[in-house]
């Protein structure tokens, strides 16, 4: 059950404060200006150890102490950190053996942040002791909402290949396979005389003469991912201990490119969800990559509420280039995510540093200071804020799933598969998309979730897999299936399933594929119904299916790319290419409407979600809707509109690149 942090009346809005950075006669100014915008949530003390913990068991407090009361009176609620993001130089330099080393083998520095071994006793001691010192310092300080425990785990240090996360991994895979015998069965040690003979000989997949050992570099990423978790328990259960009253979470990366976790699993041992997320400033459709990144938090949160711990408001200090966000970019941003589910929404950071690796990063007090357009957008939209109470704690309504795996993206990753051109968060993302510009809203699911609520339910390259009979149960029970290229290839150890591909979801399909047809940089082959695929190919047979398109050209001439089957109740179809653009937008209509799921409210660039809840008992409904065009659009609605308090009565009018947010009436 989600925990929200304690006091946040109404949306949460602020930002992560860092007042370290700047001289205390500035803090005063801090806290009159967060008033000013409305925010009532920071996070504090994220990169602070150095400053909180100066030498070896010697805390100084005293000027966190005069944050927290001067943010109190303020009356803006902390999200405490607990600072063991990024060790001080005086703990590495007494400890460099918990520096973290590649798979090179070569030893990291300090200089930066996440300078750990997550194997590190050492680092894993001084972590839990702080946030101990923590915990009792603050456990009754009334502006304590939440706790913060690190702060993006694996975000720049994912893995470590020393020799102490070695033994830590021969343990892992102890607890996993049991016997050497099983550990070579799962990793294929017969193929390239891989066999081991004793535990001593396992190693982390270090730097090696050609391809790693898939099961090997699968099972460490399982480990990596495990390992982490195990250091933010070890915080969160004595933040537990001591304040027990006091929800805990850790911000996810959920967002292009990042696999380290494995979140399914994370989400469960938080108290509240929370994500980071940046926009991708030259994508053109960075709105759609937002939105499939807050439904996916969404889902990992159960359905429930959750918490945008960081965005930008403007430009982003990493990315290649910083180019600012357009004019109502930061409104749109912050008002889709929380059409998405999100109740707050904060920025990485309130003020802009003067100095550090981030100073170029947008924050809600730019360089240039209050009388800017972002801030003045900060304001706008803290005002707007203040009027969506009633919404906070409501759901989002969707009737189409979509089941994501980080496991098979890690698999699908690896080196050696049939194609370099693959991505699959990208090819997750195109399906997703097609969805979204139906005007179709989303739940994301993890394998073998209960289908039996949705309608439609996406399958895009659910590469390992060893039981598909939840599946089968949501065809046969009348559901509808979408089943992707690169699907069922092989288990969970990473074992091919025999007798032709999709291995797991032949039968349910009813196809069978006998080889890849992968296709060269560049090239795209026609369909006979008038849509194009690029990446890939394969030769499929209809093995009871119904062909629905089949290749024009390319290799495979006349061999089924497209087939449905029907199954019991429902409708299993597959998708054995790599659609692309109008192609792929009309097979998903085409599902969409076999199914029964009607179009959203929205459509093309106005993003309309609906979320559910009650108002004194009674049952309510909301529309979210924001218009990413630079027109304006007509959306039927009846009700109130929460930002302007104006009455809609049956239309109403989403200005371009703005937003409205309508409590519904029925008509």
């Amino acid at each position: 059950m989600t925990i929200w942090p304690t006091g946040v009346r109404g949306p949460a809005w602020g930002a992560d404060y860092n007042p370290e950075q700047w001289p205390e006669d500035v803090w005063d100014d801090d806290v009159e200006l967060m008033r000013r915008a409305g925010v009532n949530l920071v996070s504090v003390a994220i990169f602070s150890w150095a400053l909180l913990e100066v030498e070896e068991g010697r805390y100084e407090f005293g000027w966190l102490d005069r944050v927290l009361d001067r943010l109190h009176a303020g009356g803006i609620r902390v999200d405490l950190a607990t600072a063991t993001a990024s060790p001080p130089p005086w703990l590495t330099t007494a400890h460099p053996e918990m520096l973290p080393v590649t798979a090179e083998g070569v030893r990291l520095s300090h200089g930066s942040r996440q300078s750990y071994c997550p194997s590190s006793p050492v680092y894993r001691a001084k972590a839990v002791a702080l946030a101990r010192a923590l915990a009792e310092r603050y456990r009754d300080h009334p502006a304590l909402a939440a706790w913060h425990v690190n702060n993006e785990y694996g975000c720049h240090v994912s893995r470590c290949y020393c020799d102490r996360c070695a033994e830590a991994f021969r343990t892992w895979l102890r607890d996993r396979h049991g016997t050497l015998d099983v550990l070579n069965e799962a990793w294929g040690t017969a193929f390239w005389s891989q066999r081991y003979t004793s535990w001593e000989q396992v190693l982390p997949p270090r730097a090696t003469p050609s391809f790693g050992n898939p099961g090997q570099l699968l099972d460490f990423d399982r480990f990596g991912s495990d390992a982490l978790l195990e250091l933010y328990k070890a915080e969160r259960d004595v933040l537990h201990e001591i304040t027990p009253g006091v929800p805990v979470t850790t911000n996810f990366m959920v967002i292009s490119g990042f696999r380290a976790l494995d979140y399914w699993q994370w989400a469960a041992e938080v108290d509240f969800v929370s994500n980071d997320h940046y926009t991708l400033a030259e994508h053109p459709e960075r709105h759609v990559d937002l939105a499939f990144s807050a439904d996916l938090v969404r889902g990992l949160a159960g359905g429930q509420p959750w918490l945008l711990m960081e965005h930008s408001t403007s430009a982003v200090n990493w990315q290649p280039r910083n180019i600012a966000k357009l004019p109502g970019e930061l409104r749109r941003n912050s008002f889709a995510h929380f059409a998405h589910g999100a109740d707050g929404t904060l920025f990485f950071q309130w003020r802009q540093s003067r100095a550090g690796a981030e100073r170029y990063h947008s924050a809600m007090v730019p360089h240039a200071g209050p009388d800017t357009k972002v801030f003045r957008e900060v304001e706008q939209v803290g005002g707007e804020y203040q009027r969506l109470a009633e919404v906070v704690g409501s759901t989002v309504e969707a009737s189409v799933a979509i089941v994501f795996d980080w496991q098979s993206w890690s698999a699908l990753d690896q080196p050696a598969h049939p194609t370099q051109d693959f991505g699959y968060h990208r090819h997750a993302l195109a399906y997703y998309r097609a969805l979204w510009r139906a005007g179709v809203t989303v739940d994301f699911v993890p394998p073998g979730a209960d289908l039996s609520g949705y309608r439609l339910a996406v399958v895009p390259a659910l590469y390992a897999v060893d039981d598909v009979t939840p599946y089968e149960e949501f065809v046969a029970g009348g559901g509808h299936l979408l089943v992707t290229y690169l699907a069922g290839i092989t288990d969970t150890r990473g074992h091919v399933h025999l007798g032709g591909y999709p291995g797991a979801f032949r039968e349910l399909l009813g196809v069978r594929t006998e080889e890849f047809h992968p296709l060269r940089a560049g090239e795209a082959v026609a369909l006979d119904d008038g849509s194009s695929a690029e990446v890939w190919t394969e030769h499929l047979h209809a093995d009871g299916a119904k062909v629905v398109a089949s290749y024009a050209d390319g290799p495979l001439p006349g061999v089924p790319a497209v087939t449905r089957n029907e199954r019991g109740d429902g409708v299993a179809w597959y998708v054995a290419c790599g659609l692309t653009g109008d192609g792929l937008e009309r097979l998903v209509r085409t599902a969409l409407a076999g199914a029964g799921v009607p179009p959203g409210p929205g459509g093309g660039d106005v993003e309309v979600v609906r979320r559910r809840g009650a108002v004194a008992g009674s049952a309510v409904s909301w529309l979210v809707a924001v218009n990413h065009s630079d027109r304006d659009a007509e959306l039927s609605a009846a009700g109130v509109e929460l930002l302007s308090g104006a009455r809609a009565s049956g239309r109403v009018v989403v200005p371009a690149g703005g937003v409205v947010v309508i409590r519904e009436e029925e008509v």
